[in-house]
């Protein structure tokens, strides 16, 4: 069983930010400018332009660019909520009630 919510929305806001919308409802705006300290594959992203040819992988339920590129989707989730990678959606659930 999946326990990281697939993500189902991302939409680029500007530089290298991206708003996500997981199937939990959960939503966040998450900066990836750090992303540009990486070279190799992750070179083409420091273009805004390129990055915010950012799409959803419905079947990886994660962020990808054309050129392959994609995000570990854990960590994705994690940022959004504020939970540590891993935590259960029960947990996520309760932490954002308080």
């Amino acid at each position: 069983m999946r326990s990281t919510p697939l993500l189902i929305e991302a939409t680029p806001t500007g530089g290298y930010a991206v708003h996500v919308r997981f199937e939990d409802s959960t939503s966040a705006d998450v900066d990836l400018s750090y992303l540009l300290d990486y070279g190799g594959v992750f070179e083409p992203l420091r273009s805004v332009d390129f990055f915010q040819q950012v799409s959803v992988d419905r079947e990886a339920g994660t962020l990808v660019w054309p050129n392959g590129v994609d995000f570990c989707p854990d960590v994705l989730y994690a940022w959004a909520t504020g939970m540590p990678i891993g935590a259960s959606s029960s947990e996520t659930v309760a932490a954002n009630a308080r």
